[in-house]
């Protein structure tokens, strides 16, 4: 959790003020937006777009239902999840990623049967909706940015419906021995130089890495989703841990 420490919070290895790192963070994601999708590509070897497709299977997204989709910027996960018929609200903080997916939608164009998509800009600590609104809330590779997390999981509880499901995948640590010396190498050290040469900007992706390293482990976030009043919490571990699926339920 990013508790406060003498009224500052983790951005990456730094601590700043809560609003300063909110300020980082949408500085982060308006450079990097353009090109998210790619350099995700490059990151995971591809891996993300399997991941997202299990994601998005465990959801189990049903014709008609109401989803919120945090942090979803770029619309990957809202995709997935109205071409199975949901109606899905794609929010975000940073209004140059939610650019990025609108334009994405607008080209994607939409077929029969789809669900519907809409693009706000909103706040994981703050949500701008109703509470009892949404079937499913989910989000994405978002919350380890989100200053105060317990914040953005109360908000989580709070929208859903009785009954509504929480689901989402993180970063975390690896439990694999071995693996977990040769990706910290990976993550250190390439990942960076991949932000550079790809994006032009290595200082965002060296956050983005560190972000992951100051995100609690598996069982610590899932306490914190418990804590938030979810039942049925689980987390089920991709990569021995390297990434996670958590998932939690209003009841």
């Amino acid at each position: 959790m990013d508790k406060q420490t003498d009224d500052t919070v983790s951005f990456g290895y730094e601590r700043v003020s809560p609003q300063e790192k909110t300020r980082r963070v949408g500085d982060v994601f308006t450079s990097v937006a353009r090109k998210y999708d790619i350099m995700n590509d490059a990151m995971s070897l591809g891996m993300h777009r399997g991941w997202k497709d299990r994601f998005v299977r465990r959801v189990k997204p049903q014709p008609g239902e109401q989803v919120l989709d945090m942090a979803g910027g770029t619309g990957d996960i809202a995709f997935r999840m109205a071409t199975r018929g949901a109606h899905v609200t794609v929010a975000d903080i940073n209004q140059d990623m939610l650019d990025v997916g609108a334009q994405r939608a607008m080209e994607r164009g939409g077929a029969d049967g789809e669900g519907s998509l809409v693009f706000t800009r909103q706040n994981a600590e703050e949500v701008g909706f109703p509470a009892n609104t949404f079937d499913a809330y989910t989000i994405v590779f978002g919350i380890r940015n989100v200053t105060f997390k317990d914040k953005a999981l109360a908000e989580a509880h709070r929208v859903l419906k009785p009954g509504g499901r929480f689901f989402c995948m993180e970063f975390s640590t690896t439990e694999w021995s071995g693996f977990r010396e040769i990706y910290d190498i990976y993550s250190e050290q390439l990942l960076p130089r991949m932000g550079q040469a790809i994006a032009g900007d290595a200082e965002s992706y060296r956050y983005l890495v560190e972000s992951i390293r100051e995100f609690p482990n598996m069982t610590a976030f899932e306490a914190m989703i418990r804590a938030a009043g979810f039942a049925n919490t689980r987390a089920e571990p991709i990569l021995g841990g390297a990434v996670a699926i958590h998932s939690g339920w209003k009841i």
